[in-house]
């Protein structure tokens, strides 16, 4: 895949534009004239690089002189153990009357907040959730959509030092629970309903059995979102959202000043493979983090306007809410991104002149597909930025991009996770563009690929992994007082190295190709092939909507060797014959190797994915093996599990 790869320049910012970035700005004043020596000095001298990006981002709170201790071994070590800050109080720094928040609920609801209003309603839900008995340390529970309400409860949240956490409402009531029920909140806050397609779908019934089956539950607030008045008597310990605020004065904000690990978020793992892990992220790893992405790597700056395509069960959310602490007025979007015709993300692009769009891959080929022009249907002037995360974007997602969106746009593929609420692998606006390539390593954290045995590789395939320790590593998994699973999770692998999971490749270029994820990696004769290398070029053929892949033990009842079975979602009117199956093999053979190519090629309805849009091979796996899935419940679309169950193709 390299190959495919290494030699296209997509687009190189202008000398002028990349000495007036943020990143330019950040190396002057700290000596350094390229960016692969900043990376080595962020990495090697964390002492002097996180206190400098503190500073120069404008973080609020006092870090203390100590930067790190423990740092022999990554498990043991403490950043700023002297530090006390206030995560929520970087976020509310401005209380003018421009925009901090734009929200468009597809086409049905448009609001605008100011900073002023924003800080007046943090206010008040404090108060509403001190009635409630909301102290530091305590949980509040958010089963929301991505409104800016949830907003609100997540800065009145982090500003009392308790610890948020959030859901999106299309999660079923079992999936909530297996989330929420594991961390006690003391408060649930949950909207009446959301539009998604221009369907309007009623979660009261769901909001009643989840508070029913949460003792540790309090108070309930309920958000009305389809019905100004929703009738909420049938959940427990409840109130309208507008009545328990108006209850409340509003007050001058005192921020809790809180050590600089104290627990702000928790965050759930896919749960694709059992209950999700309970992730705990604190206030400074978080802010110091958040802050050198959206202004290092993302040149965010006062004034701009940051969208990304999120609910608030992914931690792009997160992501999101924090570029607040960096000027930027937030663009908030719930519903469907192909609402209306398919042009309602681009259409809030140019009516709010946004500079930052954040999206997935999965989007983006879908718009390929579709034949949207957004750079011909839409004035994109303003956007300086697209973003693209979620799973590897394709070669031909950055054509498309470069074609039909912008020519001069900065299109940074990202790659992090929930794990570490941020990125390995990132965007950079002072570095050129590569077709299929992630552009850099992030600032501070020490990535490399390793091969089998442990040893740094190049050009080659391998583990993506951390080697030092890093601000925005979990504090640890919630009910795991040993940390003996939070160390399975991360370091098993390799000693005293945070093994991510993914399967992936540093250039030539020093820039990255991830090839998916390590558990879903294929082994057909001892030899690993990732699975994003057979969607790129399956999903070139115009005929093919999405696909799969997996490994299938071969023959039946061995584990030690596989056959490659390749499921495919085609479009509408095409039909999977022995002619298309050619064209797939043929594809996949003369673009990869022979060894790439499906054993079997097997038609489906629907693809299964998480809530965050992400394919599950390992569910499909396992329902092609007979092997129970674990938590269906994690799933956006379960259902489509049935169309693998004892397929006859997969018989012979």
């Amino acid at each position: 895949m390299t190959s495919e790869t290494d030699a296209t320049l997509l687009w190189r910012p202008t000398q002028a534009r990349a000495q007036a970035t943020r990143l330019a700005a950040f190396m002057n004043a700290n000596g350094h004239a390229e960016y692969s020596q900043l990376w080595r000095w962020s990495v090697q001298h964390p002492d002097q690089f996180w206190p400098a990006v503190a500073r120069f981002c404008g973080a609020i709170g006092q870090l203390g002189a100590t930067v790190q201790i423990g740092g022999e071994r990554m498990l043991s070590t403490r950043w700023f153990p002297q530090g006390r800050l206030n995560y929520a109080e970087n976020l509310l720094r401005r209380r003018d009357d421009t925009d901090a928040v734009v929200f468009w609920g597809e086409d049905k609801v448009k609001r605008r907040i100011s900073h002023a209003e924003l800080y007046t309603a943090v206010s008040r839900c404090i108060g509403a959730l001190k009635a409630a008995g909301v102290g530091p340390g305590d949980r509040v529970a958010g089963y929301l959509p991505n409104l800016p309400e949830t907003l609100i409860a997540m800065l009145a949240t982090a500003s009392l030092g308790a610890i948020w956490s959030s859901a999106s409402p299309d999660f079923g009531t079992q999936g909530v629970l297996d989330r929420f029920g594991q961390i006690e909140p003391k408060v649930l806050i949950c909207v009446d309903g959301y539009w998604y397609n221009g369907k309007a779908s009623d979660c009261l019934a769901k909001n009643a059995e989840v508070a029913a089956k949460m003792p540790s539950v309090r108070s309930t607030l309920v958000v009305p979102y389809l019905d100004p008045a929703p009738d909420i008597s049938a959940i427990a310990h409840s109130r309208l959202w507008p009545d328990a605020l108006a209850a409340q004065k509003e007050v001058p904000i005192d921020f809790a000043q809180v050590p600089f690990d104290h627990p702000l978020f928790i965050l759930f793992s896919s749960g694709t493979t059992g209950v999700p892990k309970c992730i705990v992220h604190g206030h400074g790893g978080v802010l110091l983090q958040h802050l050198k992405e959206h202004q290092l790597h993302c040149d965010l700056r006062e004034g701009d306007r940051l969208f990304y395509f999120t609910t608030c069960g992914w931690m792009m959310w997160n992501w999101l809410m924090t570029g607040l602490a960096s000027g930027a007025t937030l663009l908030l979007y719930d519903g469907s991104p192909f609402a209306g015709g398919g042009g309602v993300l681009f259409d809030y692009a140019q009516a709010e002149r946004m500079t930052h769009f954040g999206t997935s891959a999965k989007f983006i080929d879908a718009a390929s597909k579709q034949g949207l022009h957004p750079g011909r249907t839409h004035r994109l002037d303003a956007l300086r930025t697209l973003l693209s995360t979620g799973s590897p974007l394709a070669p031909e997602g950055f054509d498309w991009v470069y074609r039909e969106v912008k020519s001069d746009l900065l299109l940074a593929s990202i790659s992090g996770g929930t794990d570490i609420v941020s990125c390995f692998v990132l965007g950079n606006p002072i570095l050129p563009v590569y077709r299929g390539e992630i552009q850099c390593r992030a600032l501070g954290l020490a990535v490399d690929v390793f091969d089998e045995d442990g040893r740094p590789v190049r050009g080659e395939k391998g583990e993506l992994v951390c080697t030092r320790p890093f601000p925005s590593m979990p504090i640890g998994f919630w009910n795991d007082p040993d940390g003996k699973k939070y160390e399975a999770a991360y370091f098993q692998r390799f000693d005293n190295v945070w093994c991510h999971g993914d399967f992936a490749e540093i250039t030539a270029h020093d820039g990255v190709i991830i090839y998916g994820r390590s558990d879903a990696t294929l082994n057909p004769g001892g030899v690993r092939i990732g699975t994003a290398e057979i969607y790129r070029q399956v999903e070139k053929l115009p005929e093919v909507v999405e696909s799969l892949v997996i490994g299938q033990d071969w023959p039946p009842g061995r584990h030690d060797d596989v056959r490659i079975v390749l499921f495919v979602k085609l479009r509408a009117g095409a039909m999977l014959d022995a002619a298309l199956i050619d064209r797939i093999k043929r594809r996949i053979r003369e673009n990869t190797t022979p060894r790439h190519v499906p054993a079997k090629v097997v038609d489906v309805p629907d693809i299964p994915r998480t809530r965050s849009g992400k394919i599950v091979e390992l569910a499909v796996r396992n329902v092609v093996h007979n092997q129970p899935v674990k938590n269906a419940e994690a799933l956006a679309n379960p259902e489509a599990l049935q169309w693998f169950r004892d397929r006859p193709e997969l018989a012979d």
